[in-house]
């Protein structure tokens, strides 16, 4: 059996998916809130038991774990370290825990938290489980990621729209299908990704301003990208983080976005076959949704016309007999 947590959300339903295209025969344990769509899991023909709770519950977490052989953690990472630890209290033989590249920022305040829980995780894990660690890089794919969504919306509703540095730092996107890819070939090769970390990326790396541009050409606009130095940018985010009392706090956003935040998986292909789409196969994948998206709201935003009593013709193109209908 395995346990996965975060099945229902943005690339936990990739995997779900080629657990699906692969008819994977074994029991999945799916770990859910209670306010979540659940219709996939129900509708997939696996072998599917879903627990209810809430992974900040160490008891719910203990019994989550009985009788798995490998716990494939995709949620949050800060939960990793109780995930282990249970795992390991329940003899489970594998865990799988998708982290995150930003432990190699180079500003203390983005990378610190990240690289305390991951040594925390390999100290616990330390000869008592075989463990993986996967480190997404910025993921996209569809409207519900926080990324890519954001920045189509941003570019479809402004003309101008501000970029940090020209935009010349390198990012390096990846897909949320190919991060389901990848998680069913580390779940179904323990062989050769056991005790190993891998970094995921996109295809290739590209200056952020690239992107911009090409969400904009795919878009139909003519947006207007104006420069906004880092200097400025951050003396603005940390003026917002004072008089809102740290309720908006976007610092450390600010200063990934300067960064460059490219990385090979150079290790993943050469263990699983790893290869991630063309970002412009994406990028169009993406935006495609967000426009028949927002061509249904604007359908359904119009005000419908009342037709008259056996008639197909709306009443105010009836003439007028000085009379109400």
């Amino acid at each position: 059996m395995i346990c996965v947590t975060g099945i229902t959300g943005h690339s936990g339903r990739h995997f779900l998916q080629e657990l699906i295209r692969h008819d994977y025969q074994e029991p999945v344990r799916c770990v859910v809130r209670v306010s979540s769509d659940t219709s996939d899991l129900d509708n997939s023909g696996l072998k599917i038991e879903k627990v209810y709770g809430d992974l900040n519950d160490g008891q719910f977490v203990d019994s989550c774990l009985e009788g798995v052989d490998t716990v494939m953690h995709l949620y949050n990472i800060r939960h990793s370290p109780s995930i282990v630890d249970a795992a390991i209290k329940n003899h489970v033989k594998r865990a799988v825990l998708v982290h995150t590249t930003g432990i190699y920022s180079k500003h203390k305040c983005a990378s610190s938290e990240y690289q305390r829980i991951e040594a925390d995780v390999i100290k616990i894990a330390s000869g008592r489980i075989d463990l993986t660690i996967l480190r997404p890089t910025m993921i996209y794919g569809d409207m519900r990621d926080r990324n890519l969504s954001k920045l189509i919306k941003g570019i479809d509703r402004y003309w101008v729209f501000p970029v940090i540095d020209n935009g010349r730092n390198l990012i390096q996107p990846v897909n949320a299908r190919d991060l389901g890819k990848a998680y069913y070939d580390v779940l179904t090769n323990p062989d050769k990704t056991s005790n190993t970390t891998y970094d995921l990326s996109g295809n290739e790396p590209l200056q952020l301003i690239e992107v911009l541009r090409q969400i904009s050409l795919l878009l139909g606009r003519k947006t207007r990208f104006v420069n906004v130095p880092m200097w400025l940018a951050l003396l603005s985010a940390r003026f917002l983080r004072i008089i809102t009392l740290r309720k908006v706090d976007i610092v450390e956003k600010i200063l990934r976005m300067g960064e460059n935040r490219n990385y090979s998986h150079e290790a993943a292909i050469h263990d699983f076959g790893y290869s991630p789409m063309p970002f412009d196969e994406g990028v169009k994948i993406e935006v495609a949704e967000y426009l028949k998206s927002k061509a249904k709201s604007n359908l359904d935003s119009r005000p419908r016309e009342t037709l008259c009593e056996d008639s197909h013709t709306p009443c105010h193109n009836l003439p007028s007999t000085g009379r109400s209908p």
